[in-house]
């Protein structure tokens, strides 16, 4: 099956690495001073808030982007 995708604007993300022998998780925070357009696919979206996107990558990691569109056209965008 071919994956749908859609257009946001994003910025700045949060890389969740998993996590350490003290069971802390390990974020790296990635800032960028600008929003730009990314297609995204939507199979890789696991959850959206006001704030942020949570997407998967390939390696198993999570993403936490920034996004510049309101909370209601996103979810529009995906319902």
């Amino acid at each position: 099956m071919k994956d749908k995708f859609i257009e946001l604007t994003l910025g700045s993300y949060i890389i969740s690495h998993g996590y350490n022998s003290k069971n802390k998780e390990m974020m790296e925070h990635v800032p960028s001073d600008k929003f730009s357009k990314k297609i995204v696919p939507i199979s890789r979206i696991k959850s959206v808030s006001e704030k942020y996107i949570l997407t998967d990558y390939v390696d198993g990691r999570w993403i936490y982007w920034e996004y510049n569109e309101d909370y209601e056209t996103v979810k529009n965008m995906l319902v």
